[in-house]
């Protein structure tokens, strides 16, 4: 069955960067849109970056010029660079794909990793 595995999260200083990698694996057609979401326990989860199959880019405006998504279909991969971390975006990431996973156009569906932790210290 379909699963998401991201990797890539851990502890890095203010100003510093992480790059963070989600791979997905299982019963696979095609995936449309790739994103990156995040949450602390006193913020409502936000998305903070999509690409389309079409390579299609949206960013929160919070981390516009900072953050860069990009996708390897031939690995099922996205990936996010965040760079110019801030204490204030120490957060669970996760990744979210729109999985085709049968014949027919009705089989869509959203799948999500389980996260990775991202800390950022002052």
């Amino acid at each position: 069955q379909v699963q998401l595995v991201e990797s890539g999260g851990g502890l890095v200083q203010a100003v510093g960067s992480l790059r963070l990698s989600c791979a997905a694996s299982g019963g696979i057609i095609d995936i449309s849109t790739m994103a990156w979401y995040r949450r602390t326990p006193g913020t409502e989860r936000e998305l903070v970056a999509s690409v389309s199959s079409s390579e299609r880019q949206n960013y929160a405006e919070s981390v516009k010029g900072r953050f860069t998504i990009a996708r390897d279909n031939a690995k099922n991969t996205v990936y996010l660079q965040l760079n110019s971390l801030k204490p204030d975006e120490t957060a669970m990431y996760y990744c979210k794909f729109r999985i085709r996973t049968g014949k027919g156009w009705g089989t869509w569906a959203d799948y999500w990793g389980e996260g990775t932790q991202g800390t950022v210290s002052s």
